[in-house]
Formats: C-alpha cells, sequence, structure tokens
C-alpha cells in the first residue's frame, strides 16, 4: 500500500480509480498511467510514440458522416477543405487557440478534450494522419490532411 502523504516527482498526479478504489498515477507530460509509484521524473513521450491534438471536419464522403454536432453531415469534400483552411488561418494568426477551436467545432468526440488524441503509435491512426501527426515538430501545425474520416489540422503537442 502506499503512504497516502508520499511526496511524487516532478510531473506526476496521484489519482483514485472510481471502480476499484485504488491509487493510480498519471504522467501529466503524457497522460499515461500505471499503477506503480513513480521513482522518477515524468519524462516526454519516447520509445516511437506522438501525441497530437486534431480538428475534424467531415463531409457527406466521410466514412459515417455524423458527429456529436450533427446527425447528417451533407457539405462538400471542398466545403470541409475551406472550413479547415480558415480555422487553421485563425490559429496561425493568433485570433483563437486549437484548443478553443477544436472544442467548438471538431466533429470528433476528441472536441470534448480540445482536440487531444493522447500518444499514439505508428500503426494506431490513419496512414495519412499518422504520417503527417510522425511528420511534424512538436508545437507545429500541419496543413489540411485528408482521411477517410474527413479533413483535419493536427497540431503535434509531444
Amino acid at each position: 500500500m502506499s503512504d497516502p502523504d508520499i511526496s511524487l516527482p516532478e510531473g506526476w498526479e496521484k489519482r483514485v480509480s472510481r471502480k476499484t478504489g485504488q491509487a493510480y498515477y498519471i504522467n501529466t507530460l503524457t497522460k499515461e498511467s500505471q499503477w506503480e509509484t513513480p521513482t522518477e521524473p515524468a519524462e516526454e513521450a519516447a520509445g516511437g510514440q506522438v501525441r497530437c491534438s486534431h480538428l475534424l471536419v467531415k463531409h457527406q464522403d466521410s466514412r459515417r458522416p455524423s458527429s456529436w454536432r450533427e446527425d447528417n453531415i451533407t457539405r462538400t469534400k471542398d466545403e470541409a477543405l475551406e472550413l479547415v483552411k480558415g480555422y487553421r488561418e485563425t490559429i496561425t494568426s493568433g485570433d483563437e487557440k486549437f484548443e478553443d477551436l477544436a472544442s467548438k467545432f471538431s466533429d470528433c468526440s476528441s472536441a470534448k478534450r480540445g482536440g487531444d488524441l493522447g500518444l499514439f503509435k505508428r500503426g494506431a491512426m490513419q496512414k495519412p494522419f499518422e504520417d503527417a501527426s510522425f511528420g511534424l515538430e512538436v508545437g507545429q501545425l500541419s496543413e489540411p490532411v485528408f482521411t477517410d474520416s474527413g479533413v483535419h489540422i493536427i497540431l503535434r503537442t509531444a
């Protein structure tokens, strides 16, 4: 059993499982969790993983043309692209933060997390999304990326 008064290394938070009542620990940099009490400071993502946020705009030809925002998406692929370009310009001009636009306008359920997808390895995402994500530097925003899901802009965060 771990001591509730133990001082955790930098970058870790202690949480309690709602299901089991057992303590677990969150790496605040990567959002990965573990049951064991950490003994070293949290580290950034490593081992071929990236962390990204995205803003997805679906269109009528998306593999599932519905979202939490709209039951039946009827916009064209070109209209989706124009929306994404507009969001990208708003972000790069500094008028709005990525997380805020993703929360309001992304057609992905990750919108509730500001677009955050967490850590992922190669093979976890559709190939064009994966290639774009792994090709970005931390803090870099992609150009529009097309997948079967729709049109994305991707922000690499780790």
